[in-house]
């Protein structure tokens, strides 16, 4: 791994164009909010002045628009889907000293830990033996966790199958690369490669990295830049809320999609908006300085979906049960589902993996659980990876989504995926919720032939055959 400093390069975010549209767009009319959402429903990314009149809604009535637009929006685009994923923490040993997380060198209290590749194939077992197809392995930032490393445990991953199943799609949370450590973790075959700026604030920034390789700013900042031009035409930006303003950070995110759209023609495939929760021994994540209450969580993430029409939100377990299950309807479209964020505490099922966890948990229910209750709210789970398989990714995914074209794919594939869950790995009470939700969704289909041949495929999944979509 090499450590690269460009602190000189000027940074796209503009914190003073950022807090002026802030200032200027208070008190907005109803006639300009209705407006902006009007634009939203038409799957038009917003600019930032549009997100920093929503931003500033306080009105309790503008607000419930904001929230029933978002309410539409998710339906039209996204339908009922909702992808499911798992993390697995590959290790949490790091050179650097944020001040709000546990993984930090300082942190003398963490069990620190990393995965042999036989442990990697262990984690990947369990994980295919729950249902799960769609990973994101997670790294600490250390010298260890280089780009060669990164590739070989991608590679282990897909090289686990067990019964008729297998994981399909690794994503990457892992440290900046440089372009040409990019191109060895794209050969691996990933999805995502996911980078959190964590605060786009500079000076809050500076202040809460304190050492380290990520004590760099511009590095971090541009990080997404390089898996571009080494390859890597799909991924995740993200903010940690509760570090710096949420206003601020709205537009951050914001201004870091549109910089990619205009420099690589493609935005973000996700967002994450995580809140900050507690830490082994991080005082400061028990006391976040710019705390995001529940009802500001819910407006943030309406104002995310409404800006940013064909991007992924992602929603994490460190989320209680009872917000998560509100926010799918907001326009969350990804969650991970069965999750454990202790190192190696899948296989190995250790009572004391909060110790070499990141942070903790909010929802720790199973797997088979979380399916069952969104099928029983109506949602269609999903375990799909066909676009990434067959090159709908970058350009050529926005080609598909932006005229609305991806129903065709993403809802037969969702229930291609579900109804293996269902033979593989249901409990009775889950496939039977299952396949009520099943039932519903290909009678909604209004296409003929795509109705009868996911219907074919179907029996063929019945039969035997695993892995068939569109």
């Amino acid at each position: 791994m090499v450590y690269i400093r460009d602190d000189n390069r000027k940074a796209f975010i503009d914190e003073e164009k950022i807090n002026t549209l802030l200032q200027e767009t208070k008190n907005p009319e109803k006639e300009r909010v209705e407006d902006i959402i009007a634009k939203s429903l038409s799957k038009q990314r917003l600019e930032l002045e549009e997100m920093a009149v929503l931003l500033n809604c306080e009105d309790e009535s503008l607000v419930n628009r904001i929230f029933e637009g978002a309410k539409a929006l998710k339906r039209n685009v996204y339908g009922n889907r909702i992808v499911l994923f798992a993390p697995m923490y590959i290790g949490n040993e790091c050179v650097n000293n944020c001040q709000y997380c546990g993984f930090r060198v300082s942190n003398k209290e963490i069990v620190r830990n990393s995965l042999s590749l036989e442990q990697v194939r262990e984690e990947t077992t369990y994980l295919v033996n729950k249902g799960h197809k769609r990973l994101i392995l997670v790294y600490g930032e250390h010298p260890k966790y280089d780009a060669d490393f990164i590739a070989e445990t991608v590679r282990q991953v897909y090289s686990v199958k067990s019964g008729k199943g297998n994981i399909r799609r690794v994503n990457i949370n892992a440290a900046p690369q440089t372009i040409d450590d990019y191109k060895k973790i794209k050969a691996a075959g990933i999805g995502t490669f996911q980078i959190f700026q964590e605060t786009y604030h500079y000076e809050t920034y500076k202040k809460l990295h304190p050492t380290g390789p990520k004590s760099s700013y511009i590095w971090r900042l541009y990080g997404l830049d390089r898996a571009f031009q080494g390859g890597i035409d799909d991924v995740g930006i993200g903010a940690l809320f509760g570090l710096y303003d949420w206003k601020f950070e709205m537009m951050g995110l914001l201004s870091h999609a549109i910089h990619l759209e205009e420099r690589f023609n493609v935005g973000p495939h996700t967002i994450s908006f995580p809140r900050i929760e507690p830490a082994v021994n991080t005082p400061i994540s028990e006391r976040p300085p710019h705390l995001v209450d529940d009802y500001t969580f819910k407006k943030l993430v309406a104002i995310l979906r409404l800006s940013v029409p064909y991007t992924g939100l992602i929603l994490t377990a460190r989320e209680p049960v009872e917000i998560r299950n509100e926010l799918m309807q907001f326009g969350v479209s990804q969650i991970d589902a069965g999750s454990n964020i202790g190192v190696g505490a899948y296989s190995t099922n250790d009572e004391e993996a909060y110790k070499k966890s990141q942070f903790l948990l909010g929802d720790q229910r199973s797997l088979d659980e979380v399916i069952k209750q969104l099928t029983d709210e109506g949602f269609l789970p999903s375990f799909c990876t066909a676009c990434y398989r067959l090159g709908r990714t970058g350009e050529h995914f926005m080609e598909f989504a932006i005229p609305g074209f991806v129903k065709r794919f993403c809802t037969p594939n969702a229930i291609s995926t579900l109804m293996e869950y269902v033979f593989d790995y249901a409990s009775e009470e889950t496939k039977e919720s299952c396949l009520r939700v099943i039932d519903k969704e290909i009678n909604n289909i209004k296409s003929e032939k795509i109705r009868n041949t996911l219907l074919e495929r179907i029996e063929r999944i019945k039969a035997g055959e695993r892995d068939l979509y569109f």
